[in-house]
Formats: C-alpha cells, sequence, structure tokens
C-alpha cells in the first residue's frame, strides 16, 4: 500500500467537491455564503425514521432535499434501501439527483460485516461485501464509501485486523477513485487515539475518517471526549459528520457546542461538506434538521 506521511494527509483531507445551492428560504443567507468556509450537506439518516416507515420513499431523498430543506448534497445511507439497491434502482437515484441539480457526496456503509474481525475469513468476506457500494458510489457520482472498523478482541488485535480490512478494501475503492473513511461509531472507534493508530497503518491517501460530533460512546461505562476525538480526527477527514440533538431558546444544541466543533474543524484547514445528522427527540425530524441547518449557517457566518 503507498505510503503517506500526516501533512499529506492533511493536505488530501482538505480537497472536496463542492454544491451550489440556490435556494435560501430556511435563512436569510445563501447556504454557501461567502462567508462560510464550509458546504453543508444533508445525511438520510435525519430523516431515517420516515424512510423505515414508508412515509417518504428513497427514491426522493434528492428532491427532499433541495425542495424541503434547500440543500444540494446528501449523504446516503445504505441500510435505508440495500434491499432494493440494483444497478437500476442506483442508476434511478443518480438520475433524481441529476434532475433537482443535487451533488451525492457519500454512502454510509453498515451491516456488510466487520472489517476489523479478527477472524481472516469472515473479515475477507466483509471486504468482498462492500466491494458493490464502492461501485455504488462511483455511479452515484460520491467521493467516499463511509465504513465501520468494528472487531471483536483486545485494542490492538482489533487495530491490526482493521489495518488489513480497511487496507484491502481501500486498495479496490482505489481504483474506482472512491474513498473508504471511517467514522467513531463506538467501541475502540471511538477512541480518537486509536482510530488515528489505524489510519497511520492503513497509511493509504484514499482511506481517511469522517468525524462524527456524538458517538463517542467506548461502551456502556465509558466515553471519550468528543472535543479531543474530533480534533484528533481532523487531519484525516474527508467528511464531517454534525451530529444534533435537542435545542435551545437560543437555537443551540444541548448536548454539543458547535461553535467549538467547527472551530476545530476550521483549524484542521478543513472546507469540504458538513452533513447534517439529527437525531434529537424534541423536534420532529423536519424541525430538526432546519434547526440545525440553522445552527451551522449561524456558526459558520461567524468564522470568516
Amino acid at each position: 500500500m503507498q505510503q503517506l506521511n500526516r501533512r499529506s494527509f492533511l493536505s488530501a483531507s482538505a480537497k472536496a467537491t463542492a454544491g451550489l445551492s440556490m435556494l435560501p428560504f430556511l435563512s436569510k443567507t445563501s447556504l454557501w455564503s461567502e462567508n462560510m468556509f464550509f458546504n453543508i450537506s444533508l445525511a438520510q439518516w435525519s430523516l431515517n425514521k420516515s424512510f423505515r416507515n414508508g412515509t417518504l420513499d428513497p427514491l426522493d431523498f434528492a428532491q427532499i432535499a433541495k425542495k424541503e430543506y434547500g440543500i444540494s448534497a446528501i449523504e446516503y445511507v445504505s441500510q435505508l434501501f440495500s434491499d432494493k439497491a440494483d444497478d437500476a434502482y442506483i442508476r434511478e437515484l443518480k438520475k433524481r439527483a441529476d434532475d433537482h441539480g443535487v451533488t451525492s457526496v457519500l454512502i454510509m456503509v453498515d451491516r456488510e460485516g466487520n472489517l476489523g474481525t479478527t477472524d481472516e475469513k469472515e473479515r475477507a468476506q466483509a471486504v468482498e461485501n462492500h466491494h458493490k457500494w464502492v461501485e455504488a458510489a462511483k455511479e452515484l457520482g460520491c467521493h467516499s464509501i463511509r465504513v465501520n472498523a468494528a472487531g471483536q478482541g483486545t485494542a490492538d488485535e482489533v487495530k491490526d485486523a482493521a489495518i488489513d480490512g480497511l487496507g484491502r478494501l481501500t486498495e479496490f475503492a482505489d481504483k474506482h477513485d472512491i474513498n473508504v473513511i471511517v467514522e467513531n461509531h463506538g467501541g475502540y472507534s471511538s477512541i480518537g487515539t486509536w482510530l488515528v493508530d489505524v489510519m497511520e497503518g492503513v497509511s493509504h491517501p484514499r482511506c481517511g475518517t469522517l468525524p462524527d460530533f456524538g458517538n463517542f460512546r467506548v461502551s456502556q461505562t465509558e466515553t471519550y471526549d468528543m472535543y479531543k476525538g474530533v480534533e484528533e480526527l481532523m487531519p484525516y477527514a474527508k467528511g464531517v459528520s454534525a451530529k444534533s440533538y435537542n435545542f435551545d431558546k437560543k437555537g443551540n444544541c444541548k448536548e454539543v457546542d458547535f461553535a467549538r466543533m467547527m472551530q476545530i474543524v476550521k483549524d484542521a484547514g478543513y472546507t469540504g461538506y458538513v452533513g447534517i445528522e439529527y437525531e434529537g427527540n424534541e423536534l420532529g425530524e423536519k424541525e430538526g434538521i432546519i434547526a440545525t441547518k440553522k445552527l451551522l449557517e449561524k456558526v459558520g457566518s461567524k468564522m470568516s
């Protein structure tokens, strides 16, 4: 695998495709304001309840993002349409996105096996299971698939296995010009230093991270400092997930200091997409997405 030092990772992570939204109806500020150092995308998970219960059709995701939220970039979630995702379905997803002028950013891939499992046969199968999503991402015009570095065993055992699994998958993805990015998503992956070690072990320009503002629960009894974790993962970031939960009367997220988080993101030199991923329970999905978007715009406009 190609060797890459930490500085090269930082340079590569700052390069991301950009979109343009001409629908400022949700706020007085245009979505791609010159005052914003980042672009906003919408993670499909923010609407997972509506997609799961059939209220919304995954094929309409691009239209929903553009017309209802004024967002021109989307992040798919594989488990919300994996039972339908044949070649024809992926082509139709692409057509719908193109028809509405929406950029497909990435696919969050789950339930395809653990890339960090210490069982070599299972790990090889997990790598192969992800191939179809690399190909789907290529067809859609995404820059990455998001995967998980999960596995059972000691931290060192899972780290070594994850380096191997991610490395093999990244070599395949590289042939398709697709990145493989890992989210802090529970277990060892929610330990910033552990995931950094994995990144440095893979040491490939197409393998990076998707820092998530939440998801720093290591176990039922252990959590990792979210701000420290995001800061550690940002040098390898090819995407950022702005996880939001509940909001106070001033429109700030109660659980996450967005101003502090976005300063960390900016200080890392990142200028790509920041995906809205609402998971609160006090507001409905639509209201939560709008609240998160307004908060990102408010914070971003102050960071010129």
